[in-house]
């Protein structure tokens, strides 16, 4: 019935030092100085004396059904497992449908989502995929947000990508009207999460978005953003106009990539230029595909990552680049449960949300997660 954590270095993700943390079945009951075990039945005490615990992180971009598929069945990517992206850390999860929206569709990923929660994993998705218009699960984006408990907006719809359906900027605005309007109706987040590609427009769409539109510019989440020099120093400046960006972990400039730039090295740009970090958000675009094209199109190789990612970039943040751990970890814990509208449950480490939680030693090696207070321990 109740978990004791004791004497923990406490990353709320703010600060909060030596507390004691208190689960009652899935809730966190009291977080405090000190809480004595010998009045409570049934209660499981670890001691975390030298030990870190962090907020459970949220990966708000995760091909949990598979992705892939640009070079041929061959290059298709498997789907995720709960104990795979569990012991990364990572306790909710918002599932996406990619470049492939014919052999996977949002029936497909909305079961995927319902597997996963079943397996221990708090689970949302997006309706659509690349393609506009955007095909629903119900026939409607407003009706999907509406009925379908785990739909929280739409995406990733690409843009300025050879993948992309080339949507005119008036669908684009009756795309984002249509899930503002499911938002209001279903209280959700109603979030457009835009795919970014290469193209020289960049974020060209989304800067009409928030000066020509009325909707407000928390409904508007573009991702990779760091894919190149040019699309970074456009979300810097969308980014100071109001706008929200989500950082993509596994960018790392190569020979075949030189223009990209790592989420860590544009975590720390954006700490120097003084931005509002509390926009910013970092994701891992696991199990989906990572083509490399070659100038005909071709896909000549093809990789995929693992949750994995979201956390090991961010400790290079900490300990290479000198972020400090609270500011870091706000882009995969309260930043991200605040664009997904999830901040009475999820994103803090406070009485009254979710008893998510990670175990790390003082190295920020995980070694034990709790998922809605059930114990999953690792060293990984």
């Amino acid at each position: 019935m109740f978990t004791l954590l004791k004497g923990a270095s406490v990353y709320a993700p703010d600060f909060l030092g030596k507390k004691d943390i208190l689960f009652c079945f899935d809730k966190i009951a009291a977080v405090k100085t000190s809480i004595e075990p010998c009045n409570l039945d049934d209660v499981e005490v670890i001691d975390c004396s030298r030990k870190i615990v962090l907020p459970g992180f949220i990966d708000l971009h995760v091909h949990i059904a598979g992705g892939g598929g640009e070079g041929g069945f061959s290059t298709r990517t498997p789907s995720a497992k709960a104990a795979d992206i569990l012991k990364t850390g990572v306790t909710t999860v918002v599932g996406v449908l990619g470049a492939d929206g014919v052999t996977r569709n949002v029936a497909g990923l909305y079961a995927k989502a319902k597997q996963l929660e079943a397996e221990g994993l708090s689970t949302y998705m997006y309706t659509g995929s690349y393609q506009v218009p955007v095909v629903t699960l119900t026939g409607s984006i407003q009706s999907d947000m509406v009925f379908v408990d785990k739909i929280i907006g739409v995406g990733e719809l690409c843009l300025e990508d050879h993948r992309a359906f080339y949507p005119t900027f008036d669908e684009i605005v009756r795309i984002a009207a249509q899930t503002r309007n499911g938002a209001l109706i279903s209280g959700k987040a109603g979030l457009v999460h835009f795919h970014m590609g290469t193209g020289e427009p960049g974020l060209e769409y989304l800067f009409r978005l928030i000066n020509e539109s009325l909707i407000p510019a928390s409904h508007f989440l573009p991702t990779h953003v760091n894919r190149t020099g040019m699309l970074f120093e456009q979300a810097c400046s969308y980014l100071q106009k109001g706008g929200y960006i989500d950082l993509t972990a596994g960018f790392i400039p190569s020979k075949e990539d030189p223009d990209c730039i790592a989420s860590y090295d544009a975590l720390k740009k954006l700490v120097d230029i003084g931005a509002d970090i509390s926009r910013v958000t970092m994701s891992s675009d696991a199990y989906g595909s990572a083509p490399v094209f070659d100038s005909q199109g071709n896909v000549i190789s093809s990789d995929t990552v693992t949750t994995k990612i979201l956390f090991d970039e961010l400790s290079i943040a900490v300990k290479e680049k000198g972020i400090p751990l609270e500011t870091a970890l706000l882009l995969i814990t309260k930043n991200a449960a605040k664009v997904l509208k999830l901040e009475k449950n999820k994103g803090t480490i406070e009485a009254g949300k979710d008893a998510d939680c990670v175990i790390c030693d003082i190295d920020l090696n995980i070694e034990t997660v709790f998922a809605k207070g059930t114990k999953y321990s690792y060293l990984v």
